[in-house]
C-alpha cells in the first residue's frame, strides 16, 4: 500500500499520494486537490512547490550537493569539458568518443550566423544592454532557420539544439565586437568551443589573440558550473513558456529575459560592483557587514545566501580555487579578490550570517574570474546565459517528452473588490 498524507478539511479526510525521489526527496502530490476538495494551495514564489518530476539535476541544499545526471559537479569541473557536459545534460549520459566527435562537428557546422543578422545588431540603439539584444536575436533565429519538413522531428530537434548552442556563442561575441566598433571575428573549425569564443571576443588584426589552455579550461569550468541548476527562475520560465508548445527559440528567449534580472543572472555583475564599492571606500568590510545586518538599510551583501543552499554553495568552492589559479597564471593581482576573501572570512565568523545560512554562492567569485579573462562587466550575464543554455535545452526537451506534461497555469487567491457596477464617466465626478 502506497504511503499517503491525510488532509482534513471541514471534517472530511482526504488521502494525498506521497511521491519519493531517487535521492529520498519527498513530496505530497496535490494534483487533484482542487478537483477533490475545491481548495487550492497558496505558495508565493513557489518556494515549496514542485512543478515537475525531473531526472536532470539533483540539488541538496542542506549538504551542499549538486549533480548533473547523477555525476557530482566537482568531477565534471575537474575532468569534463563544457561541450561534453552539455551532451550529458541533453542526452542523459556521457558521450562515447565517437558521439562527442560527431556532436562537436555538428556544433562547428552550425557556428556561423546568417549575415543579414548583422543588420539587426547594427540597428539596436547605442548603449542597449547585451541581454536585451541577445533575447531578441535568439527569437529572430527562428525566422532565419525555419523547420524543414523533409527532416524527421528528432533530426530537426537535434539540429536546433546544435544551432542554438553554437550560434548563441557566436552571437554573443559578435555583439561585443560590433559594440566596440571592431571587426567581427568568425569562428574557426580548428578551435574548440571555448577557445573559439575567446578568439572571437579578443582577436584583432593588430593584436592576434593567444589561446592559453589554462584560460580555456577556466572558461570551461565557469560554463560547466552554470550549465543547469534545477527549477530556478529562468529554467522555470523556459518550461512555462515551452508548455504552450512554442518553438524552442521563443522558450530560450524567455529564459534569457528571466536571467537578466539582478536577483538571478545579473548577480555576478552586482557582486563585482559591490566589491568595487568596498575597495573604493578604503577596503574595510566591517561597515558593509554592519549595513547588511541592519533591517532598516536596503543594502545587501551580493553573492551571499541562496534560496536552496543552506550550506556553502559547492560551485563557489570550485570558483574560488579557479580565481586563484587564473590570477596566478596571468600574473595578476586583483584587489577585488582580496576584498572578497576578507569579506567572506569576516562574514563567516559572524553568527548573523551563520544563523541565516548566508554562505558565499557561485556569483561571489565568478565575476572575478571573468574580469581576469577580460570579459567586460556588461557581458557577465551573457556569459551566464551561454553556460545555462544546455540546461534550458534539456529542461525544455524533458518537459516536451513528459507524459504528465500540461499547459502551465498557476492559480491565485483573489483579494480584490467584490462585484460592483459600471459607472458612466459622466457620473464619476471631477
Amino acid at each position: 500500500m502506497k504511503e499517503t498524507a491525510r488532509l482534513i478539511v471541514d471534517g472530511k479526510t482526504y488521502e494525498l499520494p506521497i511521491v519519493e525521489g531517487t535521492e529520498g526527496e519527498r513530496a505530497i502530490d496535490i494534483s487533484n486537490l482542487c478537483r477533490d476538495t475545491g481548495f487550492i494551495t497558496l505558495d508565493p514564489g513557489f518556494g515549496n512547490t514542485g512543478s515537475c518530476i525531473s531526472s536532470i539535476t539533483y540539488m541538496d541544499g542542506v549538504n551542499g550537493i549538486l549533480r548533473y545526471r547523477g555525476i557530482p559537479i566537482e568531477q565534471l569541473a575537474e575532468h569534463s569539458s563544457f561541450i561534453e557536459t552539455a551532451y550529458l545534460l541533453i542526452n542523459g549520459d556521457l558521450p562515447t568518443a565517437g558521439q562527442l566527435s560527431q556532436f562537436s562537428a555538428r556544433l562547428n557546422d552550425h557556428s556561423l550566423v546568417h549575415e543579414d543578422m548583422r543588420t539587426f545588431f547594427e540597428h539596436f540603439p547605442h548603449g542597449s544592454h547585451p541581454m536585451g539584444i541577445l533575447a531578441s536575436m535568439v527569437n529572430a533565429l527562428r525566422a532565419f532557420y525555419p523547420e524543414i519538413p523533409q527532416r524527421s522531428e528528432e533530426e530537426e530537434i537535434d539540429i536546433t539544439f546544435a544551432r542554438l548552442l553554437s550560434k548563441l556563442r557566436t552571437l554573443a561575441a559578435m555583439s561585443y565586437k560590433i559594440s566596440t566598433g571592431m571587426k567581427v571575428v568568425y569562428p574557426s573549425h580548428r578551435l574548440s568551443y571555448c577557445a573559439n569564443f575567446l578568439n572571437m571576443m579578443f582577436d584583432s588584426p593588430v593584436r592576434p589573440y593567444h589561446i592559453d589552455d589554462d584560460i580555456v579550461h577556466a572558461l570551461n569550468v565557469f560554463w560547466i558550473l552554470h550549465a543547469d541548476h534545477e527549477q530556478n527562475c529562468s529554467t522555470s520560465a523556459v518550461r512555462l513558456v515551452g508548455s504552450a508548445r512554442v518553438n524552442l527559440y521563443a522558450a530560450i528567449s524567455a529564459g534569457i529575459s528571466a536571467l537578466w534580472g539582478p536577483l538571478h543572472g545579473g548577480a555576478n555583475q552586482a557582486v563585482v560592483e559591490m566589491l568595487q564599492e568596498i575597495h573604493d571606500s578604503g577596503g574595510e568590510v566591517e561597515p558593509f557587514i554592519k549595513r547588511a545586518k541592519d533591517k532598516n538599510d536596503p543594502f545587501r551583501l551580493m553573492g551571499f545566501g541562496h534560496s536552496v543552499y543552506k550550506n556553502y554553495d559547492p560551485r563557489a568552492r570550485i570558483m574560488k580555487e579557479m580565481c586563484e589559479k587564473v590570477l596566478k597564471k596571468l600574473r595578476q593581482s586583483d584587489p577585488l579578490l582580496e576584498v572578497a576573501k576578507k569579506l567572506e572570512e569576516t562574514a563567516l565568523k559572524d553568527s548573523y550570517f551563520m544563523d541565516n545560512h548566508f554562505y558565499p554562492n557561485v556569483d561571489f567569485y565568478s565575476g572575478i574570474v571573468l574580469r581576469a579573462i577580460g570579459i567586460p562587466l556588461n557581458m557577465f550575464t551573457v556569459m551566464f546565459a551561454i553556460g545555462r543554455l544546455p540546461g534550458w535545452i534539456s529542461q525544455w526537451k524533458e518537459s516536451l517528452d513528459d507524459p504528465r506534461g500540461r499547459l502551465h497555469r498557476p492559480r491565485q487567491i483573489y483579494m480584490g473588490s467584490n462585484k460592483r457596477d459600471y459607472i458612466p464617466v459622466s457620473e464619476r465626478g471631477q
